[in-house]
Protein backbone atom coordinates (compact mmCIF):
# COMPACT_ATOMS: atom_id res chain seq x y z
CA UNK A 1 0.00 0.00 0.00
CA UNK A 2 2.03 2.91 -1.28
CA UNK A 3 0.91 6.35 -2.39
CA UNK A 4 3.50 8.39 -4.24
CA UNK A 5 1.82 11.72 -3.79
CA UNK A 6 1.81 13.05 -7.39
CA UNK A 7 0.33 10.19 -9.38
CA UNK A 8 -2.73 10.00 -11.55
CA UNK A 9 -3.19 6.38 -10.48
CA UNK A 10 -6.63 5.75 -9.01
CA UNK A 11 -5.08 3.31 -6.57
CA UNK A 12 -2.47 5.81 -5.41
CA UNK A 13 -5.08 8.51 -4.99
CA UNK A 14 -7.32 6.15 -3.04
CA UNK A 15 -4.48 5.26 -0.68
CA UNK A 16 -3.42 8.86 -0.24
CA UNK A 17 -6.96 9.99 0.50
CA UNK A 18 -8.20 7.28 2.85
CA UNK A 19 -5.20 5.52 4.35
CA UNK A 20 -2.17 7.84 4.41
CA UNK A 21 -3.82 9.84 7.24
CA UNK A 22 -3.92 6.62 9.28
CA UNK A 23 -0.24 5.79 8.77
CA UNK A 24 0.98 7.86 11.71
CA UNK A 25 3.79 5.52 12.77
CA UNK A 26 7.20 6.64 11.50
CA UNK A 27 7.89 3.11 10.28
CA UNK A 28 5.05 3.42 7.76
CA UNK A 29 7.16 6.00 5.85
CA UNK A 30 4.03 7.92 4.97
CA UNK A 31 2.96 5.05 2.69
CA UNK A 32 5.28 6.40 -0.01
CA UNK A 33 7.58 3.37 -0.15
CA UNK A 34 7.09 -0.31 -0.91
CA UNK A 35 7.99 -1.39 2.61
CA UNK A 36 7.61 -0.39 6.23
CA UNK A 37 10.11 -0.53 9.06
CA UNK A 38 9.49 -2.12 12.46
CA UNK A 39 12.04 -0.94 15.00
CA UNK A 40 14.04 -3.70 16.68
CA UNK A 41 13.08 -3.89 20.35
CA UNK A 42 15.12 -6.80 21.67
CA UNK A 43 11.87 -8.75 21.87
CA UNK A 44 10.32 -11.54 19.84
CA UNK A 45 8.13 -10.41 16.95
CA UNK A 46 4.80 -12.23 16.76
CA UNK A 47 3.04 -12.31 13.38
CA UNK A 48 -0.55 -13.31 12.59
CA UNK A 49 -2.73 -12.97 9.52
CA UNK A 50 -6.45 -13.36 8.91
CA UNK A 51 -8.67 -12.57 5.96
CA UNK A 52 -12.39 -11.90 6.08
CA UNK A 53 -14.47 -12.53 2.97
CA UNK A 54 -17.91 -11.24 2.01
CA UNK A 55 -20.53 -13.96 2.39
CA UNK A 56 -18.27 -16.02 4.66
CA UNK A 57 -17.18 -13.77 7.54
CA UNK A 58 -19.57 -10.89 7.01
CA UNK A 59 -22.79 -10.31 5.11
CA UNK A 60 -23.01 -8.22 1.93
CA UNK A 61 -25.15 -5.57 3.63
CA UNK A 62 -23.08 -5.28 6.81
CA UNK A 63 -22.04 -1.67 7.48
CA UNK A 64 -18.49 -0.87 6.29
CA UNK A 65 -17.42 0.41 9.71
CA UNK A 66 -18.26 -2.93 11.34
CA UNK A 67 -16.42 -4.81 8.57
CA UNK A 68 -13.32 -2.68 9.18
CA UNK A 69 -13.40 -3.25 12.91
CA UNK A 70 -13.90 -6.98 12.54
CA UNK A 71 -11.01 -7.26 10.08
CA UNK A 72 -8.55 -5.72 12.52
CA UNK A 73 -9.97 -7.17 15.70
CA UNK A 74 -9.82 -10.83 14.67
CA UNK A 75 -6.06 -10.33 14.30
CA UNK A 76 -5.78 -8.46 17.59
CA UNK A 77 -7.51 -11.43 19.21
CA UNK A 78 -4.73 -13.75 18.03
CA UNK A 79 -2.11 -11.40 19.50
CA UNK A 80 -3.95 -11.25 22.83
CA UNK A 81 -4.02 -15.04 23.11
CA UNK A 82 -0.27 -15.16 22.58
CA UNK A 83 0.37 -12.59 25.30
CA UNK A 84 1.64 -10.12 22.70
CA UNK A 85 1.33 -6.34 22.64
CA UNK A 86 0.26 -4.94 19.22
CA UNK A 87 2.98 -3.29 17.13
CA UNK A 88 1.24 -2.56 13.81
CA UNK A 89 -0.53 -4.07 10.83
CA UNK A 90 -0.58 -4.18 7.04
CA UNK A 91 -3.85 -4.15 5.12
CA UNK A 92 -4.87 -5.68 1.80
CA UNK A 93 -8.19 -4.70 0.25
CA UNK A 94 -9.81 -6.50 -2.69
CA UNK A 95 -12.58 -4.14 -3.81
CA UNK A 96 -15.27 -4.28 -6.49
CA UNK A 97 -15.37 -0.50 -6.51
CA UNK A 98 -13.83 2.37 -4.61
CA UNK A 99 -16.84 4.47 -3.74
CA UNK A 100 -16.67 7.21 -1.11
CA UNK A 101 -19.78 5.88 0.64
CA UNK A 102 -18.06 2.62 1.55
CA UNK A 103 -14.38 3.59 1.86
CA UNK A 104 -14.80 6.67 4.04
CA UNK A 105 -16.55 4.95 6.97
CA UNK A 106 -14.31 1.88 6.54
CA UNK A 107 -11.13 3.96 6.81
CA UNK A 108 -12.47 6.07 9.67
CA UNK A 109 -13.43 2.99 11.71
CA UNK A 110 -10.20 1.08 11.17
CA UNK A 111 -8.28 4.23 12.06
CA UNK A 112 -10.18 4.58 15.35
CA UNK A 113 -9.51 0.96 16.27
CA UNK A 114 -5.86 1.25 15.29
CA UNK A 115 -5.53 4.18 17.70
CA UNK A 116 -7.56 2.52 20.47
CA UNK A 117 -5.54 -0.68 20.45
CA UNK A 118 -2.15 0.89 19.74
CA UNK A 119 -1.77 -0.99 16.45
CA UNK A 120 -0.88 1.49 13.68
CA UNK A 121 -1.28 0.96 9.96
CA UNK A 122 2.11 0.28 8.35
CA UNK A 123 1.21 -0.41 4.72
CA UNK A 124 -0.51 -2.92 2.47
CA UNK A 125 -2.10 -3.21 -0.94
CA UNK A 126 -5.31 -2.47 -2.81
CA UNK A 127 -6.58 -4.50 -5.74
CA UNK A 128 -9.77 -4.72 -7.74
CA UNK A 129 -11.85 -7.87 -7.94
CA UNK A 130 -15.03 -8.92 -9.74
CA UNK A 131 -15.73 -11.33 -6.91
CA UNK A 132 -16.55 -11.02 -3.22
CA UNK A 133 -15.07 -8.19 -1.19
CA UNK A 134 -12.04 -9.39 0.81
CA UNK A 135 -10.01 -7.73 3.54
CA UNK A 136 -6.77 -9.33 4.68
CA UNK A 137 -4.72 -8.05 7.60
CA UNK A 138 -1.34 -9.15 8.84
CA UNK A 139 -0.72 -7.91 12.37
CA UNK A 140 2.54 -7.74 14.28
CA UNK A 141 3.03 -7.88 18.03
CA UNK A 142 5.92 -8.23 20.42
CA UNK A 143 6.65 -10.22 23.55
CA UNK A 144 9.75 -10.57 25.72
CA UNK A 145 12.13 -13.15 24.27
CA UNK A 146 10.81 -16.68 24.81
CA UNK A 147 7.63 -15.55 26.57
CA UNK A 148 4.99 -16.10 23.86
CA UNK A 149 2.21 -18.42 25.06
CA UNK A 150 1.93 -21.47 22.79
CA UNK A 151 -0.92 -23.91 22.28
CA UNK A 152 1.33 -26.71 23.39
CA UNK A 153 1.93 -26.07 27.10
CA UNK A 154 -1.20 -27.46 28.77
CA UNK A 155 -0.63 -30.03 31.53
CA UNK A 156 -2.97 -32.45 33.30
CA UNK A 157 -4.55 -30.68 36.28
CA UNK A 158 -4.56 -27.22 34.68
CA UNK A 159 -7.84 -25.35 34.66
CA UNK A 160 -9.48 -24.71 31.28
CA UNK A 161 -10.48 -21.05 31.19
CA UNK A 162 -12.31 -18.74 28.78
CA UNK A 163 -12.81 -14.99 28.72
CA UNK A 164 -16.14 -13.30 28.15
CA UNK A 165 -19.17 -15.27 26.99
CA UNK A 166 -19.47 -18.02 24.41
CA UNK A 167 -21.89 -18.41 21.51
CA UNK A 168 -23.17 -14.87 21.13
CA UNK A 169 -21.66 -14.23 17.69
CA UNK A 170 -23.00 -17.47 16.23
CA UNK A 171 -26.49 -16.58 17.48
CA UNK A 172 -26.12 -13.05 16.10
CA UNK A 173 -25.40 -14.50 12.66
CA UNK A 174 -28.45 -16.75 12.92
CA UNK A 175 -30.55 -13.68 13.71
CA UNK A 176 -29.19 -11.79 10.70
CA UNK A 177 -29.91 -14.76 8.46
CA UNK A 178 -33.47 -15.04 9.74
CA UNK A 179 -32.93 -18.47 11.31
CA UNK A 180 -34.29 -17.22 14.64
CA UNK A 181 -37.77 -15.63 14.74
CA UNK A 182 -37.71 -11.95 15.69
CA UNK A 183 -40.25 -12.54 18.46
CA UNK A 184 -37.85 -14.90 20.22
CA UNK A 185 -35.98 -11.96 21.80
CA UNK A 186 -36.58 -8.30 22.51
CA UNK A 187 -34.86 -5.75 20.29
CA UNK A 188 -31.97 -4.90 22.70
CA UNK A 189 -31.12 -8.60 23.10
CA UNK A 190 -31.16 -9.16 19.34
CA UNK A 191 -28.90 -6.15 18.84
CA UNK A 192 -26.53 -7.35 21.55
CA UNK A 193 -26.03 -10.67 19.76
CA UNK A 194 -25.77 -9.10 16.29
CA UNK A 195 -23.10 -6.70 17.50
CA UNK A 196 -21.08 -9.58 18.97
CA UNK A 197 -21.04 -11.11 15.47
CA UNK A 198 -20.21 -7.91 13.65
CA UNK A 199 -17.74 -6.38 16.10
CA UNK A 200 -15.59 -8.82 18.09
CA UNK A 201 -14.17 -7.71 21.43
CA UNK A 202 -10.51 -8.81 21.41
CA UNK A 203 -9.18 -9.39 24.92
CA UNK A 204 -5.95 -7.44 24.58
CA UNK A 205 -6.51 -6.06 28.08
CA UNK A 206 -5.53 -9.48 29.48
CA UNK A 207 -2.64 -10.24 27.12
CA UNK A 208 -0.12 -9.63 29.91
CA UNK A 209 -2.23 -11.70 32.33
CA UNK A 210 -2.24 -14.60 29.88
CA UNK A 211 1.49 -14.26 29.31
CA UNK A 212 2.29 -14.27 33.02
CA UNK A 213 -0.03 -17.06 34.18
CA UNK A 214 -1.32 -19.31 31.36
CA UNK A 215 0.39 -22.54 30.32
CA UNK A 216 -1.25 -22.62 26.87
CA UNK A 217 -3.62 -20.34 24.97
CA UNK A 218 -5.34 -19.59 21.68
CA UNK A 219 -8.30 -17.52 20.63
CA UNK A 220 -11.72 -19.01 19.96
CA UNK A 221 -12.47 -18.33 16.31
CA UNK A 222 -13.98 -21.54 14.90
CA UNK A 223 -15.90 -22.65 18.00
CA UNK A 224 -15.02 -23.47 21.60
CA UNK A 225 -15.30 -27.24 21.20
CA UNK A 226 -13.16 -27.46 18.08
CA UNK A 227 -10.56 -24.95 19.22
CA UNK A 228 -10.21 -26.72 22.57
CA UNK A 229 -9.60 -29.95 20.65
CA UNK A 230 -6.81 -28.18 18.71
CA UNK A 231 -5.19 -26.89 21.87
CA UNK A 232 -5.36 -30.31 23.54
CA UNK A 233 -3.91 -32.02 20.45
CA UNK A 234 -1.01 -29.57 20.37
CA UNK A 235 -0.35 -30.22 24.06
CA UNK A 236 -0.79 -34.01 23.92
CA UNK A 237 -3.57 -33.96 26.53
CA UNK A 238 -7.34 -34.09 26.80
CA UNK A 239 -9.90 -32.15 28.83
CA UNK A 240 -13.15 -32.55 30.72
CA UNK A 241 -15.53 -29.60 30.33
CA UNK A 242 -18.47 -28.84 32.62
CA UNK A 243 -21.20 -27.64 30.25
CA UNK A 244 -23.13 -25.63 32.91
CA UNK A 245 -19.93 -23.69 33.69
CA UNK A 246 -19.56 -22.30 30.14
CA UNK A 247 -20.31 -18.57 30.45
CA UNK A 248 -23.35 -17.42 28.48
CA UNK A 249 -24.92 -14.04 27.99
CA UNK A 250 -28.48 -13.64 29.21
CA UNK A 251 -29.95 -13.71 25.66
CA UNK A 252 -28.04 -16.90 24.85
CA UNK A 253 -29.12 -18.47 28.13
CA UNK A 254 -32.78 -17.69 27.41
CA UNK A 255 -32.64 -19.09 23.90
CA UNK A 256 -30.92 -22.27 25.07
CA UNK A 257 -33.40 -22.77 27.93
CA UNK A 258 -36.33 -22.32 25.53
CA UNK A 259 -34.77 -24.76 23.01
CA UNK A 260 -34.67 -22.11 20.29
CA UNK A 261 -31.02 -23.03 19.82
CA UNK A 262 -29.06 -26.10 20.84
CA UNK A 263 -25.77 -26.66 22.58
CA UNK A 264 -23.87 -27.12 19.32
CA UNK A 265 -25.02 -23.69 18.16
CA UNK A 266 -23.31 -22.31 21.26
CA UNK A 267 -20.03 -24.23 21.50
CA UNK A 268 -19.37 -24.97 17.82
CA UNK A 269 -20.65 -21.84 16.09
CA UNK A 270 -17.46 -19.81 16.02
CA UNK A 271 -16.66 -16.10 15.81
CA UNK A 272 -16.42 -15.72 19.60
CA UNK A 273 -12.88 -14.25 19.53
CA UNK A 274 -12.49 -14.93 23.23
CA UNK A 275 -9.27 -16.25 24.77
CA UNK A 276 -9.18 -19.96 25.60
CA UNK A 277 -6.33 -20.83 27.92
CA UNK A 278 -5.12 -23.31 30.50
CA UNK A 279 -3.97 -22.12 33.90
CA UNK A 280 -2.07 -24.18 36.47
CA UNK A 281 -3.99 -24.51 39.72
CA UNK A 282 -1.34 -22.64 41.68
CA UNK A 283 -1.66 -19.68 39.28
CA UNK A 284 -5.48 -19.51 39.19
CA UNK A 285 -6.00 -17.04 42.04
CA UNK A 286 -3.40 -14.65 40.62
CA UNK A 287 -4.77 -15.07 37.09
CA UNK A 288 -8.39 -14.40 38.07
CA UNK A 289 -7.44 -11.42 40.26
CA UNK A 290 -5.36 -9.85 37.48
CA UNK A 291 -8.16 -10.41 34.96
CA UNK A 292 -10.65 -8.76 37.31
CA UNK A 293 -8.31 -5.78 37.62
CA UNK A 294 -8.27 -5.64 33.81
CA UNK A 295 -12.11 -5.60 33.78
CA UNK A 296 -12.28 -8.90 31.90
CA UNK A 297 -14.59 -11.77 32.83
CA UNK A 298 -12.78 -15.10 33.06
CA UNK A 299 -14.44 -18.42 33.84
CA UNK A 300 -12.99 -21.81 34.73
CA UNK A 301 -14.97 -24.37 32.72
CA UNK A 302 -13.10 -27.62 33.30
CA UNK A 303 -9.79 -29.37 33.68
CA UNK A 304 -7.01 -30.65 31.49
CA UNK A 305 -6.70 -34.43 31.88
CA UNK A 306 -4.10 -36.95 30.79
CA UNK A 307 -4.63 -38.84 27.55
CA UNK A 308 -5.07 -37.98 23.91
CA UNK A 309 -8.78 -38.62 23.36
CA UNK A 310 -11.07 -35.79 22.30
CA UNK A 311 -12.14 -33.44 25.11
CA UNK A 312 -15.27 -34.59 26.97
CA UNK A 313 -18.26 -32.36 27.63
CA UNK A 314 -20.43 -33.36 30.59
CA UNK A 315 -23.71 -32.05 31.99
CA UNK A 316 -24.41 -31.04 35.57
CA UNK A 317 -24.81 -34.67 36.61
CA UNK A 318 -21.54 -35.73 35.03
CA UNK A 319 -23.18 -37.41 32.05
CA UNK A 320 -21.31 -37.11 28.75
CA UNK A 321 -22.81 -34.96 25.99
CA UNK A 322 -21.99 -36.03 22.46
CA UNK A 323 -21.43 -33.20 19.98
CA UNK A 324 -21.91 -34.07 16.32
CA UNK A 325 -20.05 -30.95 15.23
CA UNK A 326 -17.11 -29.35 17.03
CA UNK A 327 -16.48 -26.19 15.02
CA UNK A 328 -16.96 -24.22 11.87
CA UNK A 329 -14.80 -25.40 8.96
CA UNK A 330 -14.14 -23.65 5.67
CA UNK A 331 -13.64 -26.95 3.82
Amino acid sequence: MTARGHSDSGEDNLIARYFRPLATDAGALGLIDDVAILAATGQNLVVTTDAIVEGVHFLPDDPPDTIARKALRVNLSDLAAKGAAPAGFVLTLALRDAGEGWLAPFAEAIGRDAAEFGCPLLGGDTVSTPGPLMISITAFGHVPVGKMVHRSGAKAGDRVVVTGTIGDAALGLRILRGDIPRESLDAPSREQLVQRYRIPQPRNAVALVVREHASAAMDVSDGLAGDLAKLCAASGVSAAIDIPAIPLSEPARIMLAEAQVNLENIVAGGDDYEVLCTVPENRWDAFSAAALEANTLVTSIGRVVAGQVAPRFVDGDGNPIILKRLSYSHF
